[in-house]
């Protein structure tokens, strides 16, 4: 159908990964398709670099102010950028292990099997992967699920000190690998960007935006090149979804209500496509009221905004004997605690290096008084003989963990849990620090989370809306369409039923290209 002032054969909502790789897949077929994002392009500028502006001062982060359960105010972690969060994701694009798509039990309880196996997903990984520029190497990682195509793009060659503790955890026994990275990345043979590499190796690349456009996010990879090769996209930025319209039998949505440029426009389209990122989608539905769909929009089940999951997670600094002079520290992770250890039965998660700290950083830090063993040194040294690690355990979807409306306030009402895992896992990595040549303490760093931001916040969002083959206990079906409408899909984390100890972007991705496939044969009908 050709497009009229305000039709469109598909509307997506949101340019992060889920949205914008479904969109450069579509274009392709000729069919009108409008993107809408509530942000504009991230300006490109020296302070994309300056860990003081990023991490300290919040310069990117969005500027809302959200409710825990208990009623206290804080900053969600979100970035409303044209490629939504990517544009400051550490890029770390991993595979789900295959044992994470059936049920495994924790102490706390069972992390639930997916209604698709593994295999469906496979091949839209194998293409999500070089779609994404992700450099690895199969065979590193044991728990790594069986993959029908190596790696296009090589690992990221670690630098000196990371290749000295690689070894180090070698000797006591891991297997350390090269961490997938989607990076834009040409290397020498000794690791070093040649010089036509987009990417430079430069120390920020993890957590800050990339001013030369080499950090493999979804502006780059999917939204530029859609809209340099097909006029049939069309891409409306500071475009605020309201909220969803459906017909008079609440079967479909005919109306989609943006305010832009304090104007308020509409649109519509015979698809659908919301990808907001799990937070906002669900808050999206929410908003989204009517006679037919009282308790929002799609929301028969009253499962929209529930079971939300986030890693429990742990940004964590040691500090070595001797200096660490690594750039680019974020290439390696292991995942020998993945499903247990030799102490406990159950998944302890993933350990994996983050950027390194900067002065400023370390500097912005509420450093605990209890520090007393901490040398007396500036910052910045401190700095100098840092060495950061990112842990991740999983966290359980529980229906009462969720995102509502509280009248316009929104409210992130969440409990705790699992987090004896987490715990262990930190164990596991401070009892190797002695043997690795640090000091035997872990620090934490707050901030790299963003400024105000919960520990247990928003990164890492996923649940909310998962998907399923019973309309009474899921959102979405099969093919991530809402069971109640018939036009309506969300491919952004919200569809995971559960969320495993690995990033889940990669996922993301491959299902927005499995749904997209399953959108352009229904286009094609």
């Amino acid at each position: 159908m050709a497009p009229t002032r305000d039709h469109y054969d598909v509307i997506v909502i949101g340019s992060g990964p889920g949205g914008a790789t479904l969109a450069h897949r579509l274009a392709g077929t000729g069919k009108s398709i409008l993107m809408l994002e509530r942000g504009d392009y991230l300006p490109r500028s020296r302070s994309n670099w300056d860990s003081k502006a990023v991490f300290v001062d919040a310069a990117y982060q969005a500027k809302e102010t959200w409710y825990d359960r208990d009623g206290s105010a804080f900053h969600p972690g979100l970035h409303y950028f044209v490629g939504g969060n990517s544009k400051v994701y550490g890029a770390a694009l991993f595979r789900l292990r295959e044992r994470d798509f059936g049920e495994l039990r924790h102490k706390d309880g069972i992390s639930p099997a997916w209604p698709l196996g593994y295999d469906a997903f496979e091949p839209y990984y194998t293409q999500a992967e070089a779609l994404y520029h992700v450099h690895g190497r199969r065979g590193e990682d044991p728990t790594e699920p069986w993959s029908s195509a190596p790696y296009v793009y090589p690992p990221v060659k670690h630098e000196p000190r990371i290749q000295n503790l690689s070894e180090g955890l070698q000797r006591e026994g891991l297997h350390p690998f090269h961490l997938p990275l989607g990076i834009k990345l040409d290397q020498n043979p000794d690791g070093s960007a040649t010089i036509y590499s987009p990417c430079i190796r430069c120390d920020a690349f993890d957590g800050f935006p990339c001013a030369i456009n080499a950090k493999a996010d979804a502006q780059v990879i999917c939204v530029d090149p859609t809209r340099a090769a097909h006029p049939n996209f069309r891409l409306l930025t500071n475009a605020y979804v309201t909220h969803l319209e459906s017909d008079a039998a609440g079967r479909s949505v005919s109306r989609v209500h943006v305010i832009r440029d304090n104007q308020i426009e509409q649109y519509s389209a015979d698809i659908v496509v919301v990808a907001c990122g799990a937070l906002s989608s669900a808050l999206l539905l929410l908003r989204s009221l009517s006679d037919a769909h009282p308790k929002g929009l799609a929301n028969g089940s009253d499962q929209v905004g529930r079971n939300y999951m986030r890693h429990n997670m742990s940004i964590l600094m040691a500090l070595l004997k001797e200096p660490n002079d690594t750039v680019f520290q974020k290439t390696l992770a292991f995942s020998d605690y993945y499903f247990g250890s030799d102490d406990w039965e159950y998944p302890l998660g993933l350990i994996q290096m983050c950027a390194k700290s900067h002065g400023e950083q370390v500097r912005g830090e509420t450093l605990p008084g209890y520090l007393s063993w901490l040398p007396e040194i500036p910052f910045e040294k401190m700095a100098e003989h840092s060495i950061d690690f990112w842990l991740q355990s999983e966290d359980l979807p529980r229906a009462e963990n969720r995102i509502r409306y509280d009248g316009d306030r929104v409210v992130l009402d969440i409990r705790e849990g699992n987090e004896e895992a987490a715990k262990r896992l930190r164990a596991k990595l401070r009892g190797l620090l002695t043997p690795l040549g640090a000091w035997p303490h872990l620090i934490e760093r707050r901030l790299y989370l963003g400024k105000d931001i919960p520990i247990g916040g928003t990164a890492h969002q996923a649940g909310t809306c998962r998907f399923g083959t019973d309309p009474a206990s899921s959102v979405l079906d099969l093919d991530c369409k809402a069971h109640e409408l018939d036009n309506l899909y969300v491919t952004d984390a919200s569809f995971f039923p559960s969320i495993g100890a690995v990033n889940p972007t990669l996922t993301i991705i491959a299902n927005a290209l499995r749904v997209a496939d399953h959108i352009k044969e229904r286009l094609a009908a």
